[in-house]
């Protein structure tokens, strides 16, 4: 629907930040999600606008900023005189570039209102970043034009403490040349780090006169630390140091169901590509459904146990099409296999009675679960609502224990379409650092539709069916947490490249040479 546009708009100049979407201010990010007009600079990543485009109104216009400030402000000012709130973003701060002081000038001679959102320098958010520390007395600056640089200025404080410039990469032999002018020592310390905040964030040491051949192969934006605080990168480097960081991993799960996977995978440095192995489809015929939905409502069962999220997610929108709520659930006790399970029923206002404390299976619940008794439980019926392709492990143990049981179709599984080519060659050719297998229908159906993942590919599993699947297929399993659920997943993946990490670093330099270990971080033993 088109937004109806009153008298003058705004205008915005806003700070991106060094790159990562998450250092974003909550004012910048309320700014950018509102704005209709979005302009921005080069040197703001990708990956952060390709976050703003995800959540901004879908009438959002953007475009790059072109030409002088003057041209770029009288962009500003039509979008902002026809009613539109216009944005410039800016990467780092917007009053740390003189282009930009200009444009926010130019607007301030007009009677357009405006603000100012600052945002962290690069210079100064890729250096934490990167572990670098800069107490005491420093510089940092955002560098459009190098001859701009006071270098007397930069040299003084790395003589006192420690200073960090971000620079275009082709920039750092007139860099270099500038601090040797004004007399910084030769050997003092450089770290150089690219694609700062970034999924692929890398940092190399040097020093001032050699700095030029240490930055071979990095390209567009960098940022240059100098002096005292440069020896505490190894020791303070985060980002660079999290267990998982540069590790691709492929999570062969459908993006509704990958978020939480893929978002802890991030947190642990690794780079997620969500590769969907199968499609939910409702059941080729809805009476079962239409039956199960009715006992829930009248009464017929004592328990209602689910296996998945998608069995969850079907049941409610069949709720959903009857115009029913989590009040028609009253009564009937809820039973879920596994946490990820409970959640989604905790979603929708239930709390279910029973997650099994131990293994989150079909046995772990059966374990669990309490026999009938025709005394305390007067209605003796479970509703069992799962996929077409479930074992009947779990129908056949609740029957044992006495209880009737309404084995329903709630959705059906089918194979989704191949992945693209290269995703194809990537898991077929060791591309991948690691896969995650949640299910055994996972490890099935990514055979299936893509091949069999590397034998250098890390093969991390979610429990003991799943490991049983893999081996099966001639997949070698490296990793299975004791518990099975997402998050200990992603853990003991995070742990096992700990100990690798350990194992490498305890190794004879000439052996560690000599090794065949293989993987972003050379971790990996075979």
């Amino acid at each position: 629907m088109t937004r109806t546009r009153k008298g003058t708009g705004r205008i915005a100049f806003v700070g991106a930040g060094p790159g990562d979407p998450g250092l974003l201010t909550r004012r910048a990010h309320e700014a950018l999600v509102s704005a209709d007009h979005i302009v921005y600079d080069r040197n703001v990543p990708e990956p952060l606008l390709a976050a703003i485009r995800a959540e901004a109104d879908p009438e959002c216009q953007f475009s790059p900023a072109e030409g002088a400030p003057g041209d770029v402000a009288k962009v500003l000012l039509s979008a902002a005189r026809s009613g539109l709130r216009a944005i410039h973003l800016v990467g780092g701060d917007p009053m740390a570039h003189e282009t930009v002081l200009k444009e926010v000038q130019a607007v301030a001679r007009t009677a357009v209102p405006f603000e100012v959102v600052p945002g962290i320098g690069q210079a100064a958010g890729v250096a934490t970043y990167a572990g670098v520390p800069l107490p005491g007395v420093r510089v940092t600056a955002d560098v459009d034009d190098v001859q701009s640089v006071d270098f007397e200025s930069v040299a003084a404080a790395v003589s006192r403490g420690s200073s960090a410039l971000a620079v275009d990469a082709g920039d750092l032999a007139a860099v270099r040349d500038g601090l040797l002018a004004a007399g910084v020592d030769p050997a003092t310390p450089v770290s150089i780090t690219g694609d700062g905040t970034g999924e692929t964030q890398y940092s190399s040491a040097s020093t001032v006169d050699s700095m030029v051949a240490a930055a071979l192969g990095f390209a567009g934006r960098v940022v240059l630390c100098l002096g005292a605080g440069v020896a505490q990168r190894e020791k303070l480097g985060w980002w660079e140091n999290r267990p998982l960081y540069g590790w691709k991993v492929l999570v062969p799960r459908t993006k509704e169901q990958a978020g939480a996977m893929s978002e802890r995978l991030r947190a642990y440095g690794a780079i997620p590509c969500e590769v969907p192995t199968i499609a939910v489809e409702p059941p080729r015929t809805p009476a079962q459904m239409e039956r199960a939905i009715k006992g829930l409502v009248d009464g017929r069962y004592a328990w209602t146990v689910f296996t998945s999220v998608n069995a969850v997610r079907a049941v409610w929108e069949k709720f959903a099409e009857h115009g029913l709520d989590a009040r028609h659930f009253g009564g009937v006790k809820v039973a879920c296999i596994g946490e990820a399970t409970a959640e989604a029923v905790r979603g929708f206002g239930i709390v279910p009675e029973l997650v099994p404390a131990g293994e989150q299976s079909s046995e772990g619940l059966l374990a669990e679960f309490s026999p009938h008794d025709e005394i305390l439980d007067p209605v003796g019926r479970v509703l069992l609502p799962r996929a077409d392709i479930a074992t009947e492990t779990l129908a056949a143990g609740l029957t044992e224990l006495g209880w009737e049981v309404d084995d329903v179709t709630a959705y059906r599984t089918v194979r989704a379409a191949p992945p693209p080519a290269d995703i194809r060659d990537a898991i077929k050719s060791g591309g991948f650092d690691a896969v995650l297998f949640t299910s055994s229908s996972t490890v099935r159906n990514l055979v299936g539709i893509a091949g069999k993942p590397h034998a250098r590919t890390v093969v991390a599993v979610i429990g003991p069916k799943t490991a049983d699947t893999a081996v099966e297929f001639g997949l070698r399993v490296d990793v299975q947490p004791a518990h099975a659920s997402v998050t200990d997943l992603v853990e003991a993946l995070a742990g096992y490249a700990v100990e690798l990490r350990e194992k490498l670093a305890a190794m004879p330099a000439k052996q560690r040479r000599g090794s065949k270990v293989q993987g972003p971080t050379a971790l990996r033993f075979r």
